[in-house]
């Protein structure tokens, strides 16, 4: 899951995206509307965590940017104010949920995760390919009944061949889709997670690359 936080205030912001992260998500972060209008324009999301009172730009209206370019993207509001009209102005901006501070992390997270199910077409929770179980809700994989512990990076690479279904993704795909902004597209992250990957999985070989295509799950 790819997920813009837009919030004025560093250290929360930086709490959010630590928290998402966790949760083997790619987070990019942004501190003011203008930036975070550049973002989406660049960069499609799954979801994005935005703060109304934001500077330069009002949070109000980087919301409306994000609905009218950007169909699938889910938004969920942040804001110190709890009247209920103000909540009721955020929603009818099309927002798909609004939180107020302070918030408990363990409810942004997962109020992120059902937003990002939304976002995505409906897939099962626990994901399965030749011998391969992924149960994403929980951050588990099987192999033939063998557990096998996965970094995050890992897991969500796994996960992106996982909901590809066969398919082959290319490593600027699996670049964009698990890792965040500040990645260099020239590293070989790609190819060092993969390695990993490959070597916790086990024989027989359980993803295929595809020379100057990508990778892709193996039968």
């Amino acid at each position: 899951m790819r997920v813009l936080v837009v919030e004025d205030e560093v250290m929360l912001a930086e709490a959010i995206a630590e928290g998402l992260r966790q949760q083997a998500m790619a987070v990019d972060v942004c501190f003011d509307g203008a930036a975070a209008t550049e973002r989406v324009a660049l960069t499609s999301y799954d979801v994005v965590v935005l703060d109304r009172d934001l500077p330069t730009v009002h949070g109000d209206e980087v919301c409306r940017t994000i609905i009218a370019g950007h169909s699938d993207t889910r938004v969920i509001m942040l804001t110190a104010a709890r009247n209920v009209m103000e909540r009721v102005h955020g929603l009818g901006l099309g927002a798909d949920d609004y939180l107020t501070k302070p918030f408990a992390l363990a409810e942004l997270v997962a109020r992120v995760q059902a937003l990002g199910r939304r976002a995505r077409p409906a897939l099962p929770p626990v994901l399965r390919w030749a011998g391969i179980e992924m149960n994403v809700p929980r951050h588990q994989v099987l192999r033939e009944d063998r557990f096998i512990h996965l970094s995050r990076k890992e897991f969500a690479v796994l996960e992106v061949l996982m909901r590809a279904d066969g398919a082959v993704v290319s490593a600027e795909e699996l670049l964009e889709q698990a890792w965040d902004e500040h990645v260099d597209p020239f590293t070989n992250a790609v190819r060092v997670t993969m390695m990993t990957l490959r070597k916790k999985l086990g024989p027989p070989a359980a993803i295929r690359t595809v020379p100057g295509v990508g990778y892709q799950l193996a039968d």
